[in-house]
């Protein structure tokens, strides 16, 4: 699909060149990545919030699961009593 812009400030055009320039790119392979990048870029920031809220998800958890370890280790010995005794 073709797309095309009129009326770009030059300066900002010779912004363009030489960013394309360091990244070794062609002014139309440059525009096209930032182009498709900047379509995608509210998904991509979304799905890291969702990973984010998961990953808070799984510490909350995994810090309950070690409370509950560490209060039946301790009912356990309270059971069979101070094994170095």
């Amino acid at each position: 699909m073709e797309i095309k812009i009129r009326n770009v400030d030059p300066i900002a055009v010779k912004k363009i060149d030489e960013l394309a320039k360091k990244h070794k790119l062609s002014r139309q392979e440059f525009l096209k990545g930032q182009l498709e990048t900047l379509a995608f870029f509210r998904e991509q920031v979304e799905r890291e919030h969702e990973l984010e809220s998961l990953i808070e998800k799984n510490m909350i958890m995994m810090e309950k699961c070690a409370t509950s370890m560490e209060n039946m280790n301790h009912i356990l010995l309270d059971m069979i009593g101070d094994v170095e005794e």
